[in-house]
This record gives C-alpha cells, sequence and structure tokens, in this order.
C-alpha cells in the first residue's frame, strides 16, 4: 500500500502524488502516468504493482492543476468530466509535474516512465522532452501520430497498441513506425483502447500480461 505525497514542479505548481517502495532495494524510480481518469484505484494500484516488482514508483496527479484530487471512474458522466479535464492541460504543465515526480524518484537511481491512453501521450512527449528519463513506454497512447515526424525520442521508447483500438487506427501506428522504425513498437490482437485497465470491459488479462512483461523487460534493461 503507497502513500500520498505532494510534489512542487518547476514552476512552482504544487500537486499530489501517490507513491510506492518497494520492499527492498530499489531497482530504480519509476514514474506511472493516468489515463484520463485521474489517479484513481486502477492507477494506485499499478503503482502498487510496480512497487512489487521491485521500483520506487510514483503517479503524478496531472489533473490537479485543473481540479485537485481527481479520481474518475468509468460511466459516462465521469468519461466526459475526464476529457473536459484533459483539455484545459497543456504540454509544458505536463512535463513539468513529470520532471517533478521523476526527479522525486531519482533517488532509487535511473528513472524509467509508463503511462496509459492519456499517460500514453505523455509517456511519448517526456521521453522526446525530457532529460530526467533513461526509458519511457507508451501504452495505447493517442495523438503521438500526427507530431511523430517533428519528435525525436531524447530515451529509449516502447509502445503498445491494441488492433482494436477505435481511437488509435493502425494506420495512426503505422505513421509513427514510420518515423521512428528504431522505436520497439508491439500490437496486440483482439485488443482494445484501454486493455490493460482490470476495472473496463475492454480488459484483456493476456495482452495486459504481454505488455507488463515487455515493458519491465525493457524499463529494467536501461535502468
Amino acid at each position: 500500500m503507497g502513500q500520498q505525497i505532494s510534489l512542487k514542479a518547476s514552476d512552482g505548481h504544487t500537486l499530489g502524488a501517490y507513491v510506492g517502495e518497494p520492499s527492498g532495494t530499489a531497482k530504480g524510480g519509476l514514474v506511472v502516468i493516468q489515463e484520463i481518469f485521474g489517479v484513481n484505484s486502477h492507477v494506485r494500484n499499478l503503482v502498487d504493482e510496480f512497487a512489487a516488482a521491485g521500483y520506487l514508483a510514483i503517479a503524478p496527479a496531472l489533473f490537479d492543476r485543473v481540479e485537485p484530487g481527481m479520481d474518475l471512474g468509468y460511466d459516462e458522466t465521469d468519461f466526459a468530466l475526464a476529457r473536459e479535464t484533459r483539455g484545459k492541460l497543456n504540454d509544458d504543465g505536463i512535463l513539468a509535474d513529470v520532471d517533478a515526480a521523476a526527479k522525486h524518484v531519482a533517488s532509487a537511481g535511473k528513472v524509467g516512465l509508463i503511462g496509459y491512453c492519456f499517460g500514453g501521450y505523455v509517456a511519448w512527449i517526456s521521453g522526446c522532452n525530457l532529460d530526467s528519463l533513461a526509458a519511457s513506454v507508451a501504452c495505447y497512447g493517442g495523438g503521438v501520430a500526427g507530431r511523430a515526424a517533428n519528435d525525436k525520442p531524447n530515451c529509449a521508447i516502447q509502445m503498445h497498441f491494441g488492433d482494436k483500438d477505435h481511437a488509435i487506427p493502425m494506420g495512426d501506428v503505422q505513421k509513427i513506425r514510420d518515423a521512428h522504425p528504431d522505436v520497439s513498437t508491439f500490437i496486440y490482437d483482439d485488443a482494445g483502447h484501454g486493455f490493460c485497465c482490470e476495472e473496463r470491459d475492454v480488459h484483456n488479462a493476456s495482452a495486459r500480461a504481454r505488455c507488463h512483461a515487455r515493458s519491465l523487460e525493457f524499463i529494467g534493461a536501461h535502468m
């Protein structure tokens, strides 16, 4: 079980974060980036899972710049609020908050990042813009294809997509592959958007297990 803490970003903004500590010596730090539903039970469980795998893990509450403490579910009302809140964020604020989280767990050694959905987009822009990361894993991150040709990874990046993702067509995945052939990209059969979330109907246990095994192997290789 982790704990809630506060972080201060470089621009002075204060945000919350959920931190999980490993039982033994940490393998490194790991920033876990939320979906658009805030640092909810799913994200907190991920932090606990990665802490159990040996990482000092942290999930910064990126939506605190709009509405502190957002913890949403998956019904239509919460989904609408999630999309509205996401639309009020900008990349500069996001990157400042991610960097603050990365620096907080840097006491454990090198720092990796893994993000889902909105967090997959954050994983991409963080991996291209921050100096505080050794590796970044983007799970079904939307919005990457439109900027991939102009972005340059600043650390090792790995990407995961489902072939049944209604939000990210396979044509977009191909654009990313064409722009960055050196970025390892995996596609999972019969997996939709959000397939790693055990709290959603779209959860695909087999795809999730393979995605996380590959992610941990990749992160571990760069720590």
